[in-house]
Order: C-alpha cells, then structure tokens, then sequence
C-alpha cells in the first residue's frame, strides 16, 4: 500500500437523481484535491475532491457518460443530471471518485494536493462562518441516499 493510502469501508455512492449508483469495494483508497482549471471547470467548484482507488473496486449500475477531457484523462458524469462521478487517466488501472459521490458518512480525509498552480487565493486560510442549508429546502427530487 501507498504511504498515502489508507485503508477505506465498501461503500455506495451516486449521482443526484439515482440514474448512477455504484458500490466500491473496501480496500486501499488515495484521498485528494485538485486545484488545476480542468478539475475546477469540471466540478464547477474551486477544486476536485477525488477518491483514488482501483478501478475494479467499483460496480457499476447504470452507465455513467464519459467526457474526454484532454488526451491524458476522461471524467465520468451522469448525463441525466450532470453530476460528476470520476476523473480517469487514460490506460489507468486506477479511477478517482469524487467525493461528492460518495455517502456523505464517508471517512474522506484529503492527504494530498494538485493542481495548486490553480488554487484559489481565497482558499488559504478560509475560516468564515457556516450555516446548514438542509431546512431550507421543502421538496428534495434528488435521490435517496443509500
């Protein structure tokens, strides 16, 4: 295992609407972000938050679309409701799940940064209130969560 790897729970994750769901397979897992342009015009976010594990960790229900976004990688996304579910280099026996994917109970602990070429300035030092945002919402059409 990686020094960076920590072990990580079988899990399911998805999209928004349920179109895309999957299972992954406990075993070894990278937690990271990334700051580089692509990752953040694909999350549409200031950075990806990215789950590496084995590819052939993860089960598939329900075809996620597949983006290539540069000759070195292709992200996953759901093409019903456009959530993003992983970036993949190509040839890789690796896929990285976003973390947004992923049952928020998840241990997602970032180890590991990329990208900071990119990083937001306002990102350094980010210490500003928070608020729930869960009661505000009357009708949810998202997908339970597994």
């Amino acid at each position: 295992m990686d020094p960076d790897e920590s072990e990580f729970p079988a899990v399911r994750g998805g999209c928004q609407c349920g179109a895309v769901r999957y299972e992954l397979a406990a075993g070894p897992a990278l937690a990271s972000i990334c700051h580089c342009r692509m990752c953040q015009r694909a999350t549409g976010g200031p950075f990806a938050a990215l789950l590496k594990v084995a590819a052939a960790r993860v089960t598939w229900h329900g075809p996620p679309a597949v983006f290539r976004s540069s000759d070195l990688a292709e992200r996953g996304f759901c093409a019903a409701c456009g959530t993003p579910l992983f970036y993949r280099q190509i040839g890789s026996d690796a896929i990285e799940l976003t973390s947004g994917s992923l049952p928020a109970s998840a241990p997602f602990t970032p180890v590991q940064q990329w990208g900071i070429e990119g990083r937001h300035g306002w990102l350094s030092g980010l210490a500003i209130p928070g608020a729930q945002t869960t009661e505000r919402v009357r009708v949810s059409h998202q997908s339970p969560e597994d």
